[in-house]
């Protein structure tokens, strides 16, 4: 999807898809006009080698020892990762970032790498102060998902970081859940997960209570008859420029699914990393997307590929 999303967009990249069977992905190389290369995470010295030299590595994969990061940073190229919750594996990929990049170093670990937080940056510039941020996520069992996401299925739910009342806490999702109330639709229950939009926004924002939580249901795609869509739920609370203290939701949601939505946040940080958004890239070293990436033109970039993204009731 990431490399659909990077030819659909017009950029004239040469592209290699890797992996440890690349013969699998021989017709979608053909259709890309790609190249293919054998890439094992666990040893990628070599194989990255064999590549040659490249300005950037996507990791849509889990790297749990961190040898691919390593081995791309030690080369010279640029990184995005967009794999790691806020509470794994964090502390020793962002110091290994930190010190060996040369090029940008991108933690995209994001939900949906980062298209929720781009959407809820940009509403929170219609406060003035924001004292809370709810995020949610909705989940349809119709919208397919590849092998990685169904294996972490079962890492979704367990200890999860929060922001209450100005303190980081961590607690166990099954014993913090909350109901999602939905315009026009049965309400879901949802469970805190520890994401990396959680201690961004309260980065960003100042905001005392901020969490991030994961249901399912039936979609608004679904509702309707059609394939599918996954739907994100933004409840920003705060001081209006009146003074006034008002409560603002803002609806995210990808007819498209999850895969398509994820692909645009990595596409979004992928154009920023390489200056194809019209500005300069960025220099080298650790980075977060709350850095770099300009909420506004984000929105504009994820609904020109048909996601819907508005004030709700």
């Amino acid at each position: 999807m990431i490399a659909r999303h990077l030819r659909a967009a017009g950029h004239d990249l040469d592209l290699i898809l890797a992996g440890r069977h690349p013969e699998s992905g021989e017709a979608l190389a053909g259709e890309l006009r790609a190249r293919t290369a054998r890439l094992d995470v666990a040893d990628p010295v070599a194989d990255l080698a064999a590549v040659g030299p490249v300005d950037l590595v996507i990791a849509a994969l889990h790297d749990p020892g961190d040898h691919l990061q390593t081995a791309a940073l030690l080369t010279g190229a640029g990184h995005i990762s967009i794999v790691g919750t806020a509470d794994s594996l964090m502390a020793p990929r962002a110091m290994t970032a930190a010190i060996l990049s040369r090029r940008p170093a991108l933690m995209l670990g994001h939900w949906l790498a980062g298209a929720l937080t781009f959407a809820a940056m940009a509403a929170a510039k219609g406060f003035t102060r924001v004292d809370r941020i709810e995020l949610a996520s909705l989940y349809d069992y119709a919208d397919p998902i590849g092998p990685m996401t169904a294996g972490d299925a079962e890492g979704f739910v367990g200890r999860a970081l929060i922001r209450r009342d100005g303190v980081w806490a961590t607690v166990e999702a099954a014993e913090n859940g909350r109901s999602v109330t939905r315009g026009g639709g049965d309400p879901f229950d949802a469970l805190p997960m520890g994401v990396l939009d959680t201690p961004g926004l309260a980065a960003v924002t100042g905001a005392r209570d901020v969490r991030f939580d994961l249901g399912s249901g039936t979609s608004i795609g679904t509702a309707a008859g059609g394939p599918a869509s996954h739907d994100l739920y933004i409840d920003l609370t705060g001081l209006a420029a009146t003074g006034e203290t008002t409560s603002q939701r803002t609806l995210v949601s990808d007819p498209k699914g999850q895969a398509h939505l994820t692909g645009l946040g990595v596409l979004i940080g992928v154009e920023r990393l390489l200056g194809l958004d019209g500005d300069p890239p960025p220099a080298g070293g650790l980075l977060f997307p709350e850095q770099i990436i300009d909420p506004g033109r984000a929105v504009a970039r994820m609904r020109s590929f048909g996601v819907r993204i508005e004030a709700a009731a």
